[in-house]
């Protein structure tokens, strides 16, 4: 049976839930990873309420849908990131903006509501960030000793095991995005974070080829060498576009700019090799959900996530349950 198809509803978070629900079934999806922000999924009601958590299953059910993963990406990015960049103050309640131990509080206290009402929604994988305290530290200057990447990966650990312990205790798992900004964001980095909270069995990663492949990191690569913590699996393109003025740093130009050495396209229209990600997915065997994370500036959102969903069914390749060759000596 192929997996199921669903949509992340982050980018969407503008529509009302009654509205998502309605629009992705006309699209052809399964399923919604529903995004708690907005008013898809409110994390701290969900822990609080199964009642919450049954009317939300309801509402999904009238449209045909299920959900087998929230995401917290928002919320988890407060973490352990330094929380003095006012941007993220859009991420937490007004009462925390400016103050960032108040919004890092904040952030852990959702952390842990998240794993409690993922268990009420019945579902086995909260998705998000991490932030990091070391992200800035990316390139070497002003020098950076080993000491301080070490200290990072420490603080990380520190206010993650607390977390994930509770995902632990609610039969939960927390599935990292790797992502540029993030603690983890290519190969050795997840290596580092994976040995940080000591192989944590809550601890795993989202898996979205896009932000490796712009990195020119091999996503089936990614795949093979954590074959069993790929709790999670988004479906994004992108396209490398450098031209010998623009790296893949991005040159500080908007998403959807021409000029920009890299850029998220919708699923099929970029340079992704999906089938080679399907093949290893089907090597380490997946079962999940193939989340679409739709973004493509240059694309209508409805236009596109409509073809993502039908470009997702039709690269999912079954796995077959005998040799092709098996049938030469009958």
């Amino acid at each position: 049976m192929a997996r199921k198809v669903t949509l992340f509803t982050g980018q969407w978070a503008d529509l009302p839930i009654e509205k998502m629900c309605e629009t992705a079934a006309e699209m052809g999806y399964e399923g919604l990873e529903l995004a708690c922000w907005g008013d898809h999924f409110d994390v701290f009601e969900g822990a609080r309420s199964k009642k919450y958590c049954e009317d939300r299953r309801k509402l999904l059910k009238k449209y045909g849908l299920g959900c087998w993963a929230i995401s917290a990406h928002l919320a988890g990015q407060l973490v352990c990131d330094p929380n003095d960049d006012h941007r993220t103050d859009m991420f937490a309640p007004p009462e925390t903006h400016g103050k960032p131990e108040e919004k890092r509080k904040w952030a852990i206290k959702f952390m842990k509501a998240a794993a409690r009402a993922a268990a009420n929604l019945g579902v086995k994988v909260v998705n998000g960030f991490t932030g990091s305290p070391i992200w800035h530290m990316l390139y070497p200057f002003p020098p950076v000793d080993q000491k301080d990447v070490d200290t990072g990966f420490k603080y990380f650990a520190d206010k993650w095991i607390p977390i994930l312990d509770e995902f632990k205790k609610n039969n939960v798992r927390f599935a990292l995005e790797v992502h540029p900004g993030e603690i983890a964001f290519d190969i050795y980095t997840a290596q580092h974070a994976l040995k940080a909270v000591k192989n944590h069995g809550a601890f795993g990663f989202n898996f979205d080829p896009s932000h490796l492949h712009w990195q020119l990191v091999d996503p089936v690569k990614f795949i093979d060498r954590f074959p069993k913590r790929i709790y999670h699996v988004h479906m994004k393109d992108a396209a490398v576009t450098v031209d010998g003025e623009s790296g893949i740093l991005s040159s500080h130009l908007d998403f959807g700019d021409r000029r920009r050495g890299w850029d998220f396209r919708s699923p099929g229209r970029g340079d992704v090799d999906f089938e080679a990600i399907i093949r290893a997915l089907n090597d380490i065997g997946y079962k999940g959900p193939l989340s679409v994370e739709w973004e493509d500036s240059a694309m209508n959102r409805l236009q596109g996530a409509a073809e993502a969903c039908d470009f997702v069914k039709d690269v999912d390749i079954i796995p077959s349950d005998i040799a092709f060759d098996g049938q030469f000596d009958k």
